[in-house]
Parts: C-alpha cells; structure tokens; sequence
C-alpha cells in the first residue's frame, strides 16, 4: 500500500513523487506536496449538516423527509420516509452518496435527509 495521496483531478492511486511534486501518472496532473496536506486539513474540518443542523458522518443512516424526483428514471420517486443505511459523504452539490433499495445507486443532498 501506498502511503502517498490521490490524484485531486482523477482520483488515481497510482501517483508518484519526482522531486518536490507529486505526479499522476494517468492524467499528468502535478500539485506541490505542501497543497496536498493543505487539502488534507481543510478536508478534515468540513462539516456535513442535515436538515435539522445534526451533524452527519460517513455511515450513518438518514431519512428522506421530501419526495424526490429521480432524474433519468421516468416516473421513479424517493418517497418522503425512506430509510438510506450506510451514507458516504463526498464533497459537491449532491454531498451524500448512497444506495437506496429499489433504485440502486444516487446521490442526494443533505439539507433533503435528516438523522436516523
């Protein structure tokens, strides 16, 4: 295993350190190692709120408190009291990544969930 971060742009594993760089070598992405531990910190410090300011981490379970139309899916909905298991948080517009049954994989956004 590597100790060294991904790619920022592609998200590769794969990078490499020539001098005072690190390289992606699927992208040609260079950044300076200092701006790699800047983003770490400041990664860190981010707070995800639901809609009633409960602070949310990676693994929780939500609820769904509005219908929600899914995009590309014709006439599928999420109905208002779905019960999400297993949350990751991901930086973004839509800034919750999940699998909701019957659907399969989405992405909703926080301020539409509230804490199980």
């Amino acid at each position: 295993m590597s100790d060294l971060p991904p790619c920022p742009q592609c998200k590769s594993e794969y990078t490499y350190i020539e001098s005072t760089l690190y390289i992606c070598p699927e992208c040609a992405h260079e950044w300076s190692r200092t701006e790699s531990a800047d983003a770490a910190s400041t990664e860190q410090t981010r707070v995800w709120r639901d809609a009633n300011g409960n602070e949310l981490q990676n693994g929780d379970s939500v609820t769904v408190i509005k219908d929600l139309k899914v995009k590309g899916g014709g006439s599928n909905v999420v109905k208002a009291g779905t019960k999400v298991r297993n949350i990751r948080l991901i930086d973004g517009d839509h800034d919750i990544d999940c699998k909701i049954d019957g659907i399969g994989a989405m992405q909703l956004k926080t301020q539409f969930v509230r804490k199980s």
